[in-house]
This record gives structure tokens, C-alpha cells and sequence, in this order.
């Protein structure tokens, strides 16, 4: 399994995001992508079985999540940015984003090297640093949340294809320790259904348990999950409905399509939530 550590999901990641920036209808372009995955990342992509097949739902993650996080910038004046669980993310050399942004990257020190090491002496758009933290320890989380909330008046932060990897009850308390930095105002997440993480757990489950990175979360309640922590929805952006303004759509998509015409309303709202990038704002 080429799948050694949870760090190496971000490989296989940045390959999506190397298919989408090499074509010429490209919908972002992340000129590192390709060198950020390496060998490793392909490698991923070539051994998990219909690996290729999902690279359209992360693609429209990805260029979903530039939009979410652009647009919350400008209207909220957002002042700090909190990417935790960075991974191999590239937006603030590739976004153009206000230079008086802060943006600060969260993730284990082998992950953020190997980033940096690619990246080399390219400049980002705004003010950047990268913090090295175990974010499952609670205490150093707390104390990172306390020192980067007490930096700003208004953050944003970040968490794509993070909480899918954790507990329900590790999702609670994550969410805890973000809302108790006043300054944290937005928080943008993806989040996968019930029915969607069976079918993933179907086609992944094994290598990927066998890696220690199982995939976990994805609450019965939708966003009403996080209502307790002290988060409300936003904004819900289904990734089937994205897919087909983005032009970026599952195999046989006209099929599902001409299925749903004859689906109640309540049977398409379910498929519209089956998965989806939102914008929690704290209660």
C-alpha cells in the first residue's frame, strides 16, 4: 500500500490538482502541484482502485474552496487565514489574495518541509508562515488557537479533506477549541453523507485503514452537527450541483440526471447533500 502515513493523502491530492492545472480549460492553475506530489503521489493515484474516476470531486473541491475563501476575504474583511492540515495546499502563491493577508499553515513538520523545500524562494501573495503542530493534541492546539485568534479581529479558517479523517468526537472537540477564539468568525469545511462515506469505504476502506488513515466522519445531521460546538451552515455547496456549473462531473452524469427528474423533492435534497464544501459561521 503506498499509503504510509495520513501526510501522504496530501499526495494524492496535489496529483488532481496536477491533472486540473495542465489543461487548457483549466479552472485554477497550481504550478507546483505536479512537483509537490512526486513519484509518491502517482503512485497513490495508480494503486487505489478508481483513484482516477474521483479526481472530479476533488477538483471541484478545490476550486470551490478558492471561492469560498476569496469571497469571505473581501466581504468580511477577513484579516487572518488558518489553514490547518494544510497538506500540500498552494494558495497563497497561486490565489490572489490582499497582501496585507496573513495566512498561517498548520501541519506536521514532514508535510510543511517538503512544501517549503519544493517551493523554494517563490513569494507568496500576502504574508505567510507555516506552524508545525500536532493538532490532535489538545493542549497545543488550544494554545495555538489562543495565540493566532489573539493576532486578529476577524480569521477565516480552513480545514479541506481534514475532518473526514477523524472522530466524530475529535471533530466536536476540534470545533470546541476554534470557537473559543472570539476572532475566529468563518470556518470552511467539506463534508461527505453518510451514503457517500459507505461507498468510499467500499472502494478505499482497506489500503487506506491498513495505512492508519480510515476514513470516519461524516454525520447523519449534516451541519447541524456542529450547532452544539458552537457553528452554524452558512452556506451549502453541493458538489453535484458545483460539478455541473464547474463542467466537472461524474461518469454518466446525464444518467443521474435524468433519474433525478423523477426523484420527490426530498429524495433530491438528499442527493443534493450527499456532498458538499460549506461555510460555517460561529453562533
Amino acid at each position: 500500500m503506498p499509503i504510509e502515513h495520513i501526510s501522504d493523502t496530501a499526495r494524492w491530492v496535489a496529483v488532481y490538482r496536477a491533472m486540473e492545472s495542465e489543461r487548457p480549460d483549466r479552472l485554477f492553475n497550481d504550478p507546483f502541484a505536479r512537483r509537490l506530489a512526486g513519484i509518491e503521489g502517482e503512485t497513490i493515484v495508480k494503486a487505489l482502485p478508481g483513484a482516477r474516476q474521483m479526481a472530479w470531486a476533488m477538483i471541484v473541491r478545490t476550486a470551490v474552496f478558492d471561492e469560498l475563501i476569496l469571497q469571505t476575504i473581501e466581504r468580511d474583511r477577513i484579516d487572518l487565514v488558518v489553514n490547518l492540515a494544510a497538506g500540500l495546499d498552494a494558495r497563497p502563491w497561486r490565489l490572489t489574495l490582499p497582501r496585507s493577508l496573513r495566512w498561517v499553515d498548520v501541519d506536521l513538520p514532514g508535510i510543511l518541509d517538503h512544501k517549503r523545500h519544493v517551493i523554494g524562494d517563490a513569494k507568496p501573495a500576502c504574508s505567510y508562515e507555516a506552524v508545525s503542530a500536532d493538532l490532535t493534541d489538545g493542549a497545543v492546539r488550544d494554545a495555538l488557537f489562543s495565540k493566532l485568534g489573539a493576532g486578529s479581529t476577524r480569521a477565516l479558517v480552513v480545514t479541506e479533506g481534514l475532518l473526514v479523517y477523524l472522530t466524530p468526537e475529535q471533530v466536536g472537540s476540534l470545533a470546541t477549541s476554534l470557537s473559543r477564539a472570539p476572532s475566529f468568525r468563518w470556518w470552511i469545511i467539506d463534508l461527505a453523507s453518510p451514503q457517500l462515506l459507505a461507498m468510499m469505504l467500499r472502494s478505499f476502506g482497506k489500503g487506506l485503514a491498513q495505512a492508519n488513515a480510515p476514513f470516519k466522519f461524516a454525520p447523519a445531521e449534516g451541519t447541524a452537527f456542529f450547532l452544539p460546538f458552537g457553528w452554524k451552515e452558512s452556506r451549502f455547496c453541493s458538489t453535484w450541483d458545483d460539478s455541473l456549473r464547474l463542467d466537472r462531473q461524474i461518469r454518466f452524469a446525464w444518467l443521474y440526471r435524468l433519474i433525478g427528474r423523477f426523484a420527490s423533492k426530498e429524495r433530491r435534497e438528499v442527493a443534493r447533500r450527499f456532498s458538499g464544501n460549506v461555510l460555517l459561521e460561529r453562533v
